[in-house]
């Protein structure tokens, strides 16, 4: 499927690129039974864990992931674990509701910015991943990592796409509150 509603949905800052590892194909999970919602009836509000069903799309209709079936995200609601504008769309839902929510380029990922792309040595990139579309991890030194993907080849320099996977897209999001502790 892509990209995983934890990277998706986890906001962070952009880090420089400095050592680039292929990333491996991720298998799909068999599809389970959808997991029933708990009997509590917790609102959503500052401090409180929440877990959500939901399923993100873009505006052409393009699934980007889904966990329905699967496990709840959980969440702590004020702490921007999620993004921000989907944190204030939920704020006080209560257990068992559903709601849809757009969210803009900005309210999610910002738009590309195009000094998220960078020009670096092909020798930099491991062989198999120097064409275009490759998606890769860079590693800042410091344990963070974030998703880049190849943009273009040219020769022996390559030019990376630091932005966020969704940047300049707009997010749709049909959510299911889960539960609220």
């Amino acid at each position: 499927m892509g990209i995983g509603i934890r990277q998706v949905l986890l906001s962070g800052t952009c880090i420089g690129l400095v050592t680039l590892f292929a990333v491996a194909g991720v298998a799909e999970e068999a599809h389970q039974e959808t997991p029933k919602v708990e009997k509590e009836s917790g609102m959503v509000e500052n401090g409180k864990q929440v877990g959500i069903e939901y399923t993100l799309t873009l505006d052409d209709g393009t699934q980007v992931d889904s966990n329905v079936g699967g496990q709840p995200l959980f969440y702590q609601q004020g702490s921007h674990q999620i993004l921000p504008a989907l944190e204030d769309a939920l704020e006080g839902l209560k257990v068992g509701d559903t709601k849809k929510i757009a969210l803009t380029a900005e309210q999610g990922y910002g738009p590309v910015r195009p000094e998220g792309f960078q020009e670096v040595d092909a020798t930099m990139i491991p062989e198999d991943a120097r064409v275009a579309g490759a998606t890769l991890v860079a590693d800042d030194g410091a344990g963070n990592r974030r998703q880049v993907r190849v943009k273009e080849v040219k020769g022996d320099k390559v030019v990376v796409d630091l932005n966020h996977p969704l940047a300049g897209k707009a997010l749709n999001f049909a959510v299911r509150v889960m539960e609220v502790k």
